[in-house]
């Protein structure tokens, strides 16, 4: 019974993480080793490509770590995201835009 309470607990947990999407610029090799499709030695090159080049500042920018093409970003955009940000697929909305300031009442002359 303790058994299965403990594997039906580990699933809802893996459940969780896979849910959260995975910084690109923070995660760890076991991190990205969580994701569909990356073993660890994809997340090597991933983590490796980030010390060396710096941070990505978009989900795209992972096309230009060996082994991966644009069909696998494709593929994992929605897992990932970039400082922090909303999962890239989710942050497409646009900021709404300033309201714009009245223009200044002009200026008369009265004659006293």
């Amino acid at each position: 019974m303790l058994k299965k309470l403990f594997l039906a607990a580990l699933a809802a947990l893996s459940f969780s993480f896979a849910l959260a999407a995975v910084d690109l610029n923070t995660a760890t090799v076991e991190q990205l080793s969580t994701l569909k499709g990356i073993k660890a030695k994809k997340a090597t090159a991933i983590v490796e490509y980030r010390q060396k080049n710096g941070a990505f500042k978009s989900v795209d920018d992972l096309k230009n770590v060996p082994g991966f093409g644009q069909k696998t970003v494709d593929k994992l955009r929605s897992e990932l995201t970039v400082g922090g940000a909303a999962p890239a697929a989710q942050s497409q909305s646009k900021a709404a835009p300033k309201p714009a300031t009245p223009a200044p009442a002009p200026k008369t002359d009265v004659a006293k």
